[in-house]
């Protein structure tokens, strides 16, 4: 049997496989009211039928002007809880468990008038001029997480993941380099993570998987490694994380050290967070060749693997990863002639 057919649990998420479909912006909302559309619910549950372990919901955010673009999801407002059931419980039909990824874009939020972040650093001179939050907004944005969970638990997700990696707010908060502030949030670089992760665990049935994106080295001139993202993962873990989604970068344009992007480039850093943490870890990185991702599972460097753009061109990927792997998949009766 190959071992990305094998079951895999965290808490009381039970998983079929050890694929997961990560979280892509389709940047399809219609009428800019974050509220997901029929391309939605054709894109993710095609994955589910596709053989999908676990499908994360793109990054949905938690105010209008924290999304990337007006065209992104979000879920500020009770009115957008009913069409992210349709696709959370259509998707569920087929043995996939769904997840969401919440999030606040930051200082990276394209079509804000004026977009927020721990501190007034631009991203680059493509990138508005962001406006610090004073302290009180912080925590406001805090109260807004755990109400992006609420209505996300309410649409019936089987686990929720927070965004803290790829330049978004979590991960502003987080960088030396980003956030200069002076008050509790500047000289306590985790605190602003950490209130969130409480806040959203708050919100979450006490069995239910949190788990947290993270861009374990930044690229950009002066930015952090990986002893700065691991102790910061240990902060998270003790705050309530339940599993690391390990990513890398995205934080503004890359320096002297530049990714590697070749396939697997991220792997070790996984394997970092998973020997250093104890904890469950979703590795990712151009990982679409079927034979490396059941490396990486097999040879203990994560527990679950992520394929991004090899499901955008495959929405069946999981199935024929796994029937190349082993000569066999588990596929819908109506699609049983095929193999």
């Amino acid at each position: 049997m190959a071992k990305l057919a094998e079951p895999f649990t965290i808490k009381n998420l039970q998983l079929k496989n050890r694929i997961v479909m990560p979280p892509m912006c389709q940047y399809s909302v219609t009428a800019k009211d974050g509220i997901p559309n029929d391309w939605h619910y054709v894109h993710y549950v095609s994955r589910a039928v596709g053989g999908a372990g676990l499908i994360i919901i793109e990054m949905t955010d938690v105010e209008p002007d924290g999304r990337i673009s007006d065209y992104d999801l979000g879920l500020w407002s009770d009115e957008q809880i009913p069409a992210f059931k349709r696709i959370i419980k259509e998707s569920q039909k087929y043995g996939a468990k769904v997840g969401i990824q919440i999030a606040h874009a930051g200082r990276k939020a394209e079509d804000a008038e004026v977009p927020v972040g721990p501190s007034d650093i631009r991203v680059s001179d493509n990138y508005k001029q962001p406006r610090a939050l004073t302290t009180a907004e912080v925590k406001e944005l805090v109260v807004k997480f755990r109400e992006a969970a609420r209505r996300a638990v309410e649409a019936g997700v089987d686990t929720i993941e927070l965004h803290g990696a790829h330049g978004y707010l979590i991960h502003q908060f987080h960088s030396p380099a980003i956030n200069n502030r002076e008050d509790e949030y500047g000289r306590d670089l985790a605190k602003f993570g950490v209130e969130v992760i409480q806040a959203v665990k708050s919100a979450m049935p006490k069995d239910m998987p949190l788990i947290f994106r993270i861009s374990a080295v930044e690229y950009m001139d002066g930015g952090y490694d990986l002893e700065h993202s691991l102790e910061l993962g240990r902060i998270y873990k003790e705050a309530g994380v339940d599993a690391f989604h390990v990513s890398s970068g995205g934080e503004g344009p890359a320096g002297a050290r530049k990714p590697g992007n070749y396939p697997g480039y991220q792997v070790p850093m996984a394997r970092a967070f998973k020997e250093k943490l104890g904890v469950p870890v979703i590795a990712v990185g151009l990982l679409e060749d079927a034979r490396l991702a059941e490396a990486t599972v097999a040879n203990g460097d994560a527990d679950l693997i992520g394929v991004a753009r090899g499901m955008l061109r495959d929405p069946y990927w999981a199935t024929n990863a796994i029937r190349e792997l082993s000569g066999k998949a588990d596929v819908p009766k109506q699609y049983e002639r095929a193999y």
